[in-house]
């Protein structure tokens, strides 16, 4: 169990990273909502919805690749080779990608920007340098060096709150707050080089096995581009058929709801380079041990924060924006937050998906999903508006959670303890007819009452037996 031990370590390391992301993304929000006017935010949700977009293209699916075949090597002269041929391949794309940006500003401009050429002219450099910021934190990632790969992550984030506050606050304009995150991504990209280089020195690459990186990549680009359609198209959707205005009141309370990812996050990072190992060596019982104990946690908090969240968007987003966004988005989180439980459990689930190599099976599922996403959304977006782009997203999530489960249950069963889920809903429950019951409003209450839910939550789910203490390792067992 000692790799348990270390495993709930890490997970603990990261979650408090992803924790401080989140906090610095909610930080931004009223920071943008009261600085610009609604559709200026708007134009600023669709910047970081086309630099979610480009890395999905721009790297191939080779970040995977190097997770998936690299991760247990110990030479460093092949993990020089595999770093550089695929940071080589990536660097090229993004480049041609970031051109075709460029050639095409006007038009991007016209379709996403509100006609703002220069923003869309900044795009085509902060792609390219996300691209390669993507790539070397999922070096880290991949060597499981998580406190190099949170520290850097935090400076990226913290460091991006920073100078793009500072712009905002002072009057600039929402160029100047594009040109500052240009800025972090920059230094933030000569920082992890110079220490990736100083880790495992520098070698001109010879493509060796750049073939079976592309092979195992390229088939995850359809899923994760369908994936960017499902999350995230639907800004682009409003924002051509409604405007940025909409996009605006939009984005708040999808943010809201899409917080619980961040619980998630350290399962996702972890998961993926932890189990290749053990599937190699055939440990086939410890690989369901991880994947039922990150699934228990994962739903130990994701399942009260969905309702807690809910219930609580309108006075949060009262105090995270301003009372305009409030009142026209607060009902979208509700929906958010079941679509992010649900990808939850996915992204713990598929974890046997890509063991089994599976990825083009990953990405028909997405393709399948992001069609029935990007269908409804232009079709029902003019007559219900935001609310129906929310409900659209819960649909295409569940959609590919059913599919990928029962593909997923082929290969290993799965043990979801449905009486734990149980359990844990029931709690939620009850913890939301007291947060209901209280009613807060203004920041203050809000915390409070959090505070109050959370309590009320884990002492119902203790009472009801959903946690016990692990005597043998003394750990939290949910």
């Amino acid at each position: 169990m000692d790799e348990y031990k270390l495993f709930v370590k890490r997970i603990g390391l990261v979650g408090i990273t992803n924790i401080l992301v989140a906090i610095s993304s909610l930080i931004l929000i009223p920071i943008m909502t009261k600085s610009f006017s609604t559709s200026d935010y708007g134009i600023w949700v669709q910047i970081n919805t086309t630099i979610m977009l480009i890395p999905n293209i721009a790297t191939l699916g080779l970040p995977y690749a190097m997770l998936r075949f690299v991760s247990t090597e110990k030479d460093k002269e092949k993990i020089r080779e595999a770093f550089y041929s695929i940071t080589s391949i990536v660097l090229i794309f993004t480049i041609i990608i970031s051109l075709f940006l460029l050639l095409f500003s006007n038009s991007i401009a016209s379709a996403l920007f509100n006609g703002n050429v220069n923003i869309s002219n900044l795009m085509s450099l902060i792609v390219l340098f996300a691209c390669l910021n993507s790539l070397f934190l999922n070096f880290f990632r991949t060597f499981q060096q998580m406190k190099r790969y949170s520290v850097f992550l935090l400076i990226q984030t913290y460091l991006g709150l920073i100078i793009m506050s500072y712009f905002a606050i002072n009057g600039f304009n929402i160029y100047m707050v594009a040109l500052g995150l240009l800025i972090v991504y920059f230094i933030t990209c000569i920082i992890m080089i110079l220490f990736i280089i100083s880790n495992i020195g520098f070698k001109i690459p010879k493509f060796k096995n750049i073939v079976e990186y592309l092979s195992f990549g390229i088939p995850t680009i359809p899923g994760n581009l369908s994936y960017w359609v499902v999350d995230s198209s639907d800004r682009y959707v409003i924002g051509i058929v409604l405007g940025t205005v909409f996009v605006g009141y939009y984005s708040p309370g999808y943010a809201l709801g899409n917080m619980i990812i961040m619980i998630l996050a350290p399962f996702s990072l972890l998961l993926p380079s932890i189990l290749p190992k053990y599937y190699e060596n055939g440990e086939i019982e410890k690989i369901k041990m991880f994947l039922k104990y990150s699934l228990k946690y994962f739903l130990c908090i994701a399942i009260p924060s969905a309702f807690g969240l809910s219930i609580l968007s309108k006075p949060i987003l009262m105090v995270l924006s301003t009372p305009e966004i409030a009142l026209n988005g607060y009902m979208i989180t509700p929906f958010i937050a079941m679509s992010a439980l649900l990808f939850g459990i996915y992204g713990i689930t598929s974890n046997i998906l890509v063991l089994k190599k599976k990825t083009k099976f990953i990405g028909i599922v997405w393709m399948i999903a992001a069609f029935l996403n990007l269908s409804l959304n232009i079709l029902f977006v003019p007559y219900f508006g935001i609310l129906g782009a929310a409900a659209i997203t819960l649909i295409a999530y569940t959609l590919a959670f059913i599919l990928s489960l029962i593909y997923s249950n082929k290969f290993f069963k799965f043990d979801f303890d449905p009486f734990f889920i149980l359990k844990s809903v029931t709690a939620s429950v009850l913890m939301t007819t007291i947060i209901i019951w209280i009613n807060p409003y203004g920041i203050l209450n809000v915390l409070i009452t959090a505070i109050i839910g959370s309590v009320v939550y884990f002492v119902l789910l203790t009472i009801l037996k959903g946690i016990k203490k692990k005597n043998s390792n003394s750990l939290i067992k949910c």
